[in-house]
């Protein structure tokens, strides 16, 4: 991995700029991964959290139409040479945008086998709910 390191810095070094910069979006994948649902009025959001032991290590932060995840995937494993790794570790944040604003005051989330689960409601607010029209009765003349 130092040499990988050393190699980099040459390359950044060489075109006098961060050369790997516009790569590393696609070179390390996003974490955590997640994967959305739409339906009518509600947001389901599943998080894969590898190695969480509690869930109070991550802080899941919602405003208006953003999702923000922050926390540690540790593996917590000593010993050993390790010869692949594609499980990501480590600190992360990311922040998605949601498609539509949400409820602050309803709002769920679970923890169970290394997924988060979180649902969240659509906003409504009184300009865009929907009203009732009454229908007024005309009688035949």
């Amino acid at each position: 991995m130092k040499q990988f390191e050393d190699w980099k810095k040459n390359l950044d070094h060489f075109f006098d700029q961060d050369f790997w910069g516009d790569f590393e979006g696609i070179m390390k994948p996003s974490i955590p991964n997640i994967n959305m649902y739409q339906y009518d009025n509600e947001l389901l959001c599943i998080v894969n959290i590898p190695g969480m032991n509690h869930p109070k290590n991550v802080d899941v932060v919602v405003d208006h139409s953003t999702l923000t995840l922050k926390g540690t995937i540790d593996i917590n494993h000593r010993g050993g040479h390790q010869i692949k790794s594609e499980i990501a570790t480590g600190a992360f944040e990311r922040s998605i945008d949601l498609p539509f604003a949400v409820r602050s005051d309803k709002m769920e989330a679970t923890y169970k086998h290394g997924l988060l689960v979180i649902q969240m409601f659509r906003f409504i607010s009184e300009s865009t709910r929907q009203k009732p029209i009454k229908i007024r009765h005309l009688e035949d003349d």
